[in-house]
This record gives structure tokens, sequence and C-alpha cells, in this order.
């Protein structure tokens, strides 16, 4: 690996790919601290770690946590960079799923780069808009907590100023993420958003620190003041050893499953031409086991915090309206039939609850099998497959081949749900059962883990590449002459 890294720098065109994309990563850092005028931060941060304190978390700490953890950005702190690039995923999102259900649509990917341009250039402009919907959305809402410097909440000035520079901060985002596609490694967006969540690491190995015996070692004793902290830690020697177990063994399997492929054999047919034979020729066709990737997740979270969302406010205002009928001195009524309810489901819909964790098991397997049927057609295939020739043995080109590959990616499919079920839970249940803050919790799975994975493979992936059309050895073994070795294999 050393070697490699020594190897990526003698390469000019790739060494000024690689810092390219680097200064365009400290940029966007740099942004990331710029906050939006007439906003009181102070407040703002006093208001969101109330609301993310363990024990003590709201409705709105629990969506602030969740987009906060794919989009690149930070409700916490009003930056221009606030949204992150959220806005820039749900129009591209938005755009993917009507591109295999209307028609209009349908016929412009079909057109090939020049459609996919023409939807790029619809999605900025959605973009835009959906920007300029969540930047007011949010500016009313902390105006409304009181979190604006008195008088600049009514001036019409200020709200102008502040939609347009939190759109511009996406917007900007946006651009950066399409100079790195362009002149640097590529994968831009991804890239930034893997910025964002892996720059929440060290806050959570602080924790750790801070709340386990590992603040008397050193050089750990020289971060955390030891006659600061109060009474025994929170977590023990053998809980710290169990974080630390189970967030490589997370990263491994989600590598493994990342990477993971069903291989179809395929079969191509032979052509006699004259005396000579052509095809024959024995190929596979590479089925990934975790084909919806990390979208799975991203749907069920967004539903899940509504259900979350709704039952508190009906038991607050239920609690509240019974309090409010109170006479001075007098004895608080048991609570109504409303409330019993609403408070029962709250309970039930908290993160961790077994309600809350079954229902969202289920919503990952239907969101797996709708993601993979929008984005995987097994009868396109089976018609590319036999107009290039091409056939699985044993089976007939046509329906039965369709028919074999819906089985094939149907199974595959219930694998891979059970999989981002089983990384989506692991943060939960460490965070409910061991009393472990959520932003540590959340470094063992979830969408963060699933994204930081992806992108980390495919960035070496892309390195790998470029080293190998240079005949030098890439990280995984081979010799600087072009040799053989083992290589990282990613999803084709």
């Amino acid at each position: 690996m050393l070697q490699a890294l020594v190897n990526i720098f003698k390469i000019k065109d790739l060494r000024s790919k690689i810092m390219f994309t680097i200064g365009m990563l400290v940029i966007y850092r740099i942004g990331f601290w710029i906050p939006v005028p007439g906003i009181d931060q102070t407040a703002l941060a006093d208001f969101f770690q109330s609301q993310t304190t363990d024990g003590e978390g709201g409705a709105f700490g629990r969506i602030a946590t969740f987009v906060s953890t794919f989009s690149g950005g930070n409700f916490g702190q009003s930056t221009i960079f606030g949204l992150g690039i959220m806005p820039y995923i749900s129009a591209a999102i938005i755009f993917q799923l009507l591109g295999s259900a209307y028609e209009p649509l349908k016929k412009l990917k079909e057109e090939g780069p020049t459609g996919q341009q023409k939807i790029q250039e619809y999605t900025r402009y959605v973009t835009i808009g959906l920007c300029i919907v969540q930047s007011f959305a949010w500016l009313a809402f902390i105006s409304q907590q009181g979190m604006v410097y008195s008088g600049l909440a009514r001036s019409p000035l200020w709200w102008v100023m502040g939609i347009a520079a939190m759109t511009a901060g996406t917007t900007f985002l946006m651009w950066l993420g399409e100079q790195i596609d362009k002149y640097g490694i590529g994968n831009g967006v991804s890239l930034i958003i893997t910025a964002g969540i892996l720059s929440q690491m060290p806050t959570a190995f602080l924790w750790v620190v801070q709340n386990s015996p590992m603040y008397t070692l050193f050089p750990f004793n020289m971060i955390v003041d030891a006659t600061a902290m109060q009474g025994d830690p929170q977590l023990s020697w053998m809980q710290v050893f169990l974080l630390f177990g189970a967030f490589f063994f997370v990263v491994a399997g989600a590598v493994v499953m990342t990477v993971a492929q069903r291989r179809i054999p395929i079969q191509q047919a032979k052509h006699t031409r004259g005396r000579r034979v052509f095809g024959g020729q024995r190929s596979f066709l590479p089925l990934r086991v975790n084909h919806g990737g990390v979208m799975p997740i991203i749907f069920a979270s967004s539903l899940m915090i509504f259900p979350s969302v709704i039952f508190s406010w009906l038991s607050e205002s239920a609690s509240a309206s019974r309090l409010a009928s109170v006479v001075t001195d007098a004895q608080a009524p048991p609570p109504g039939f409303v409330e019993s309810i609403a408070t029962f489901m709250k309970d039930a819909f908290e993160m961790g609850a077994v309600p809350y964790v079954l229902l969202f098991i289920g919503m990952v397997y239907f969101f797996s099998y709708f993601w993979t049927t929008v984005q995987f057609n097994p009868e396109e295939m089976s018609k590319q497959l036999r107009d290039n020739g091409s056939f699985i043995p044993g089976l007939r080109p046509g329906p039965r081949t369709t028919e074999y590959l819906e089985t094939v990616m149907e199974r595959i499919t219930y694998v891979g749900g059970g999989f981002l079920a089983i990384i989506a839970v692991i943060p939960m249940i460490v965070y409910a059962e061991l009393n472990i803050d959520f932003i540590v919790a959340n470094f063992l799975g979830g969408t963060g883990l699933l994204i930081v994975v992806s992108v980390g493979l495919d960035f070496i992936q892309r390195i790998e590449a470029n080293l190998l059309m240079r005949n030098y050895s890439g990280f995984l073994g081979g010799d600087d002459r072009g040799g053989k070795g083992t290589r990282i294999r990613g999803p084709r």
C-alpha cells in the first residue's frame, strides 16, 4: 500500500486529480463555517444540543440528525451550506423515479448523452426550487423559536438575504461536485457527503474517551482533563472493546456486502463466417446483492420520522390541554383516552422500541424490492442479451430468461434487504440498550456507514484503475510491471 501511495504521486495526471479533489473538499469545509447573518448561533447551538441530548431528544432533533447524516450539511450551525447537498439528491431521486414511470422522460433517457444532459438541466432547476422552499421553512422555524436577532425576523430584506444565501450555498456545492467529476477523481457529490459524515468522527471518538477509562491513558489525558470528569465513567473497558470490535466487524461486513455479486454464466453464440468461427466465449452477468445501495434505508428513515413526530405532538398537546384546565392548587385529572393512546403510540415509536424496529425492518425490505424493481428490468436485460447473441446456458432467450433473472433478483434482494436491516438496526439497539450517544452509535451502521464504505471503495477503485492503466501496482498486490495479483473487485 505504501508503494501504491508513492506511485500515485509519480503520475502527474493522477496527482493533479487527487490534489484538485482535496482542494475542493477543503473549500467545502471552509464554507461550512460561514454563518447566515442575523441568526443567533449560540442560541441555535444550545437548542440543537438540547434536542439531541440522550433522553431529551425531540422530534426536531431526530429530523436534524437524519438530515445531517447524509446531506453533508448541519442544522446545528445555520451556515450558507446548512442545507447541504440534500436538495440536489432529492431532485435527482425524483427524476430517477419519474424516468421509469413517466413516458416523456423515458424517451428522453433513450436519446443517450443528449437526453441525459437535458435531464441534468431539469434536475438543477428543481434543486433551486427545493432550496428556496427548504430554506424558507428553516428560517421560519428558527424565527418562531426566537433564534433570530430582534428586528430582523420581520424584515423582508433579511428573508430574501437568508433564502438567497442558503440557496446559493447548495448551488455552489452542486457546482463543486460537478467540478470534481470533471477535473478531479470523480463521484463528487458522494465525496462531499462522505466528508460531512467523517467530520463527525472526532466528536464521536472524543465522546468515547470522555465517557470511558481511556481518558486516564496517554495521550488521551492530554486531550481530556481528568479532573473535570465527575463520577465514574459511563462506559467500562468491556463496553469500549465491544464498541470498537463491533465497529470493525460491521465495517468489514459492509465492505463484503457492498461488493458481493451473484454471477450468472453467459454464453455467447457462435457465428460461422466462411471457414472461421467467431464468438462462443463464456462470461458472467454480475448482479449486485445489495442492488438498492443506501436508498431503502433513506426512504425508510424518512417515513419513520413522521409517526414519531405526529404521536409526540399529539401526546404533548393532549397533556398541555389537560394541565391547562387545572385550577390553582387543584389535583390534575388523570390522562384521558386520547392522551393515553397518544402516549402509548409515542413510546412505541421511539427509536429502539420493538414496534419501531419491526416496522422499520419491514419498510427496509419493502423499499429494497421497490428500488430494485425501479432500477432492474429483467425483460429489458433479456432483450439485450438476445440482441447481442448471448444466452444463459440451459435457458431459451426470451420469457424463460426473463423469468429466471427475476427469480434470481428476488432471492438476492431478500439477502440484501436483510443486510440493510441489520446495518440500520444496530445503531438503534446500541443507542437504546447501552445508553450510548446516537452520534457514536451511528458509526456502527445506518446510512452514514454504507455511504462511507461505498464511496471509499469507489475512490480506491478509481485510483487503482489509473495505476494499472500506467502499469503501476495497485493497493492490493501486483508489481510495477503490471504483474498479476490481488485486485479490488467492485460492483460493475
